[in-house]
């Protein structure tokens, strides 16, 4: 199988062969989407975590990003930002006329933070901070599997309370609802349905209707 290399990064040539995809209007436009789209996810941005994220995918008949997923990353939002930003690029291919549907892109998305006070920050601050996220996903994760189950009717009604105390103990209240729901609605200006769903699901999930009106007006 074929691998493409091709490089977010504009300090960086970018090496493509002609008979290959090529994103419309070469490495330039590639920048200035990221910079225009990229949204740095809260808990990297506010922990300091910056790196790159490889994502590999193909591209199919219809000019679709297609078997997106990432190749090399930290386990944690960063991931996701990468294969939603990936997702995006969808329709802005050159795609050769003898275009293999089988051939392998390979994009890495590089974070970076500004933040003045990340500069104190180490490699082992970040390590324990991704280690944290890892951690208290795992405990997010309880919070929204139960509230699946409830709205499929099978919660077990005993555990309400514990959920409850969890999720004080996450901070999933409604503060934190209008966060995740202002993120969704950024995607949503950008196009991003699909993202936009996903963290209205998120809300929901947690046990919030906060989100459930632009769940009935976006994501039916």
């Amino acid at each position: 199988m074929l691998y493409l290399f091709i490089i977010f990064q504009s300090f960086i040539s970018a090496f493509v062969v002609e008979d290959q995809p090529q994103f419309k209007g070469g490495q330039g436009a590639l920048n200035n989407f990221l910079s225009q789209n990229l949204i740095y996810p809260d808990y990297s941005k506010q922990n300091c975590i910056s790196g790159t994220v490889q994502v590999s995918f193909s591209i199919d008949q219809n000019n679709k990003p297609v078997n997106v997923k990432v190749q090399k990353g930290f386990g944690i939002d960063l991931d996701d930002e990468a294969i939603r930003l990936v997702k995006m690029t969808a329709g802005k291919w050159i795609l050769p006329a003898d275009h293999d549907l089988s051939t392998t892109l390979i994009l890495p998305v590089n974070f970076s933070s500004n933040n003045t006070r990340c500069n104190t920050r180490s490699r082992s601050d970040m390590e324990q901070a991704i280690n944290a996220y890892k951690e208290r996903e795992a405990l997010v994760d309880a919070v929204t599997n139960y509230y699946k189950n409830k709205f499929l009717g099978k919660a077990d009604a005993s555990k309400e309370a514990e959920i409850s105390a969890l999720k004080n103990q996450l901070g999933l209240d409604d503060d934190y609802a209008d966060e995740v729901i202002e993120q969704a609605n950024k995607k949503l200006k950008q196009g991003d349905k699909e993202g936009a769903c996903e963290d209205w699901n998120f809300v929901r999930n947690i046990g919030s209707n906060k989100a459930d009106a632009l769940l009935a007006k976006y994501c039916k």
